[in-house]
């Protein structure tokens, strides 16, 4: 067998795992295209019957807006000919005036809550259609990609210098891949499975008191209420790691400010973030991987530096966009790092790294033991 044979049995292993990849990325991508669709559909229905609410809203407001109008004439009126009216006839006035009056003002209130909530709802469909249009286009990418790697591959052996690289990329993305559907698991067993497991066992123990200690079911269900409050709480936290909403919502800048705040409020970690642009970066790949470069610098800050003050700087030029994080923890010996291999020095870095490969990037670290750790990052401006 010739070394060029050899290679192409080698290049056509790596297209096979590359194809395998991209089929279950392909599965996936469509799995939340659905789950898009439903939540777009939801939302729709959710607004449309909000729609109904806020004209029979506004209808109330008008009709109140008349009877309290008419109340005040009336009151107006008593008061000015007092000495035809009794006193009684003047207190009824005024109270029926009152009550329209407090009956308005809590009518308006409602009606101004139900707005909000209708341009909050208004909001998400449109950024739940933005998905779905999104997730939809991308299906179609990856469809594109599978039926070529699928078809003639003859021209693909001009690329074997480069599949040493490619060969452990369609690994390393099913690994990635493996590694966060464990970690979901883990945080999902973690917290709501074993606090909807208490609450189960504890549905069962309110329904044998209530018929024999009414006040200790009570207490047991306001404990109950609590436990799920708190589930609820941890699976929208397992949400946003995911995929912060606010990325779509609000921006890379305002989201970055928000996630260190609340980093440095749950880690005690002195968190300085200087933003030195005023506009936010337009591109969502871009705003996606490098919140993803915050989130997992900060994670590994709070895992391994023992830091007590982190510094997150931002800066866009016309040509670049700049991203630095520096903690002043122990560091490390970078060529410790370099020696060993992907399990020993876990996914972080990597995944850093190629990250911002893929963008045509530059991705550095500068550190030393007792001196903290500064990762500088560089990718294309280009709109």
């Amino acid at each position: 067998m010739t070394n060029l044979d050899g290679k192409n049995i080698e290049i056509t292993k790596i297209i096979q795992r590359t194809m395998e990849a991209i089929a279950e990325g392909k599965k996936d991508i469509f799995e939340i295209s659905e789950a898009s669709r439903k939540e777009y559909n939801n939302l729709k229905k959710e607004l449309e019957d909000f729609q109904v609410k806020v004209k029979s809203i506004l209808k109330e407001v008008e009709l109140l807006e008349q009877q309290e109008q008419i109340s005040r004439k009336v009151l107006l009126a008593v008061s000015r000919n007092f000495a035809t009216h009794t006193e009684e006839d003047i207190r009824r006035a005024y109270e029926t005036a009152n009550q329209l009056q407090i009956k308005l003002v809590l009518k308006r209130q409602e009606e101004k809550e139900l707005i909000k909530r209708r341009s909050d709802l208004e909001l998400r469909l449109k950024n739940a259609l933005e998905i779905l249009n999104k997730s939809e286009n991308l299906m179609s990418k990856v469809s594109i990609a599978f039926d070529f790697l699928n078809g003639d591959l003859k021209n693909i052996t001009d690329t074997i210098e480069d599949m040493n690289y490619r060969s452990s990329l369609g690994s390393r993305i099913i690994q990635a891949q493996e590694e966060e559907r464990q970690r979901i698991a883990r945080d999902i067993h973690d917290g709501p499975a074993q606090t909807l497991t208490n609450s189960v066992i504890k549905t069962e123990l309110c329904e044998k008191l209530i018929d024999v200690n009414l006040e200790e079911a009570k207490h047991e269900i306001k404990e109950l209420k609590k436990g799920l409050r708190e589930s609820i709480k941890d699976i929208r936290s397992i949400i946003y790691n995911l995929h912060p909403m606010a990325l779509n919502e609000i921006g890379f800048i305002p989201t970055v400010q928000r996630y260190a705040s609340d980093f440095q409020m749950n880690t005690d970690i002195q968190v300085d973030l200087i933003i030195l642009s005023k506009s936010d970066i337009s591109d969502n790949t871009k705003t996606v991987t490098l919140f993803r470069i915050v989130q997992e610098a900060l994670n590994n800050i709070r895992k391994h530096s023992q830091a007590t003050v982190v510094k997150i700087k931002v800066e866009m030029t016309v040509m670049e966009i700049h991203l630095v994080i520096e903690d002043n923890g122990v560091g490390f010996n970078i060529d410790d790092i370099k020696g060993m291999d992907r399990n020993e020095k876990g996914f972080g870095i990597l995944n850093m790294q190629e990250r911002i490969d893929l963008l045509d990037g530059k991705f550095e670290i500068k550190t030393k033991k007792n001196n903290g750790t500064k990762i500088i990052v560089s990718i294309p401006n280009e709109r």
